[in-house]
C-alpha cells in the first residue's frame, strides 16, 4: 500500500462476541443431539461445541496466531490486516458491507478472501464510529479529535 492509511484500528478481544459464538454453537449442538440421538449425535454435538470454542478463541478473543490484531484502511477500499504472527493480509473491502450499531463486517476480496466482523467492544467508541463512517462512505471525517468525542 502506498502512503499512510486513512484509518488504523487496533482491535481488542470481545468477551461478548465470544460468549455469543459459544452460546449459539451450544444451541446448535442441542439441535443436533435432538435430531440425531445416540452416540453419533452426541459426538457430532460435541464437535459443534468445540468448533464454537475454537471460533471464539480465534475471532473474538484474538488468541490465535492468525487472529487479526489491527486493520489499516486506505483510499479506494484497500485494506491490510495485521495478524498476531506479524504477517499481513492485503485485499480490497467489497462494497457490500454490513453496518449496524453493534458490528461492522468487512468482506475482503483478493488473496485474503475472508470476512472480518468487528464488534462494537473491539474498538473504542470513537474508533468504532470512524470505522462505521468509513464503511458507509469510504472516507473518514476531517474534524478535530475533540469534536469526534462529543
Amino acid at each position: 500500500m502506498n502512503g499512510n492509511p486513512l484509518l488504523r484500528l487496533e482491535l481488542r478481544a470481545s468477551p461478548a462476541l465470544a460468549a455469543t459464538l459459544v452460546l449459539f454453537h451450544v444451541l446448535a449442538a442441542a439441535c443436533v443431539a435432538a435430531a440425531l440421538p445416540g452416540a453419533w449425535g452426541g459426538a457430532l454435538a460435541t464437535l459443534v461445541v468445540a468448533l464454537g470454542a475454537a471460533t471464539a478463541w480465534d475471532r473474538a478473543l484474538l488468541r490465535s496466531a492468525r487472529s487479526v490484531r489491527h486493520i489499516d484502511l486506505y483510499a479506494g477500499g484497500q485494506a491490510v490486516l495485521g495478524l498476531a504472527d506479524d504477517s499481513r493480509l492485503q485485499g480490497t473491502v467489497a462494497s457490500r458491507r454490513n453496518i449496524s450499531p453493534w458490528w461492522v463486517t468487512l468482506p475482503l476480496q483478493g488473496p485474503a478472501g475472508r470476512t472480518l466482523l468487528v464488534a462494537r467492544d473491539m474498538l473504542s467508541a470513537g474508533d468504532f464510529r470512524r470505522l462505521r463512517i468509513w464503511a458507509l462512505w469510504g472516507r473518514v471525517p476531517r474534524v478535530a479529535a475533540p469534536q469526534l468525542a462529543a
